[in-house]
């Protein structure tokens, strides 16, 4: 059985104690989802240790949105994936879209990132997904297998087994519009069968592949019916409790 996943990106929202008051929401709640499902919080670097400390007794886990690509050093403004895992967090976000867009990360960069991620005893949740343009001119399925290869294809068996993937279609974060589930649910068998082409078919079926484009409570459930869809990583939904909990009980 794969690993079912809800994963939320608070992205740069909250302040700290907003933050501290939305993990408290969820961990009251996290006993109404089902066994089975791991649910993740992943707020801004400000708030990770208070954070942390809400969540310590609980069974929701601790992610990092981002981390450098160096281990420590004179970098100025950044935060180093030692230190995340330093105070409690079990995964950090890589390649999100954002961060490929605005900040001009490319695969080279997100090799080293992800590189020390691992080796500093992290998961990852590895984002990929195309832009409209790309998906109108026929190059999604191009442009989805280059983002894996050029990452992924260079760990071990042992590394790919703590990765997770995410599939965002770029044209469907933030706009309210959602790829159908036919749509997801094709991405997520290619980027299945990408996976397990390279690393064996026993590691392709073992991957959680989750959906992160407008995955809401009103059509999670759609989603997650789909048999390549392993959870979601949810945006602006998982600032509301009630909401993650909602989508993570679909």
């Amino acid at each position: 059985m794969r690993k079912k996943i809800v994963a939320g990106n608070w992205k740069m929202n909250t302040t700290v104690a907003e933050g501290v008051e939305l993990a408290k929401a969820i961990v009251a709640k996290v006993n109404e989802v089902p066994a089975g499902v791991t649910l993740i919080v992943a707020p801004p670097f400000t708030h990770l240790t208070s954070v942390a400390e809400v969540l310590k007794d609980s069974a929701v886990m601790l992610s990092a949105q981002n981390c450098a690509d160096q281990p420590k050093g004179a970098y100025t403004g950044e935060v180093a994936a030692s230190m995340l895992k330093g105070i409690g967090c079990a995964y950090t976000i890589l390649g999100h879209s954002e961060r490929r867009e605005y900040y001009g990360e490319n695969s080279e960069k997100l090799e080293k990132k992800m590189a020390l991620a691992l080796e500093s005893g992290l998961r990852v949740i590895y984002c990929v997904g195309e832009k409209l343009n790309e998906r109108e001119e026929g190059k999604h399925f191009d442009v989805v297998s280059e983002q894996i290869s050029s990452v992924l294809f260079g760990l071990t068996r042992a590394e790919i087994k703590r990765i997770v993937v995410a599939y965002e279609p770029v044209w469907a974060i933030g706009t309210g519009v959602t790829a159908t589930a036919e749509q997801a649910q094709e991405m997520h068998a290619f980027i299945r069968q990408t996976i397990s082409a390279h690393f064996g078919e026993e590691t392709g079926e073992a991957m959680s592949i989750l959906y992160g484009g407008s995955c809401k409570p009103s059509n999670a459930q759609e989603l997650f019916a789909c048999p390549d869809i392993d959870g979601g990583l949810i945006g602006g939904a998982s600032l509301k409790a009630d909401d993650f909990i909602a989508i993570a009980k679909s």
